[in-house]
């Protein structure tokens, strides 16, 4: 089985979606392979990454506003708030989110549904300057 590995650099703009289907799909052209599994992780913990509707951008608002609803940047509970008020609950939707996607792959060409995208989800209000590592595994 050959490996291939690289890091993807992506800029976010502040909190919400960022689609890196495409960078992915590059990254998997690079390696060669033809069939195995991609596997992106993301190397931080105020951001994580999702599998979702790449079709119509209001399913990712609906999520994003949902998730802030749950858990607000404002809650006078957390101590965790060196960085802001949005410290804390980036860590908190990073942990009830994920931080790695697998994808299989065959001919090349990841195996995703006909309306799903892979994003890099950003909790944080200002721009980041974020990392993403992306295994390809297989022959």
């Amino acid at each position: 089985m050959a490996v291939h590995q690289a890091t993807l650099p992506i800029a976010t703009r502040g909190s919400g979606t960022y689609e890196i289907t495409e960078a992915v799909a590059r990254e998997l052209g690079r390696s060669g392979l033809r069939r195995g599994v991609v596997t992106v992780f993301c190397q931080h913990t105020s951001c994580s990454l999702v599998i979702m509707e790449n079709a119509d951008p209001s399913a990712r608002r609906d999520l994003e506003a949902w998730l802030d609803r749950l858990v607000p940047a404002d809650d006078p509970h957390f101590e965790h708030t060196l960085e802001g008020p949005d410290d804390m609950p980036s860590h908190i939707k990073m942990a009830l989110t994920r931080t790695s996607e697998s994808v299989p792959f065959s001919d090349g060409r990841m195996l995703l549904g006909t309306w799903q995208g892979i994003f890099l989800w950003e909790h944080r209000r200002a721009a980041h300057a974020r990392q993403v590592c992306v295994a390809v595994m297989g022959e």
